[in-house]
């Protein structure tokens, strides 16, 4: 199992791009920030966008000082395939920090 930890910003953008296929078990979102946060995550698929038709989870409200856990039945990503996050406020940009756990397969 490995990991791969992303500040997230206003910008979507990729917090896992896939490298053959790989199991997604588990995601953390923490929140480091003085107020509550709120995020959107996308799983897109290759060469495609994120975009309402990729959008998994809506402006999900973390806590200050919270982590948000996903607990995946098993998110299997093809080769190219990515998960993207932002947060909704630019006062906090770089205060939420998203550690995706995954597995080859």
């Amino acid at each position: 199992m490995s990991l791969i930890n992303t500040q997230l910003t206003t910008n979507i953008a990729n917090i896992y791009v896939s490298t053959g296929n790989t199991v997604i078990p588990v995601t953390y979102f923490c929140n480091t920030y003085s107020s509550s946060i709120f995020f959107n995550l996308y799983a897109v698929p290759y060469g495609s966008s994120a975009n309402v038709s990729t959008q998994i989870y809506n402006n999900v409200q973390i806590a200050s000082g919270d982590t948000f856990v996903m607990d995946w039945e098993k998110l299997v990503l093809g080769s190219g395939d990515s998960l993207r996050a932002n947060i909704t406020s630019t006062a906090a940009n770089l205060a939420v920090i998203s550690t995706v756990s995954y597995v080859g397969i």
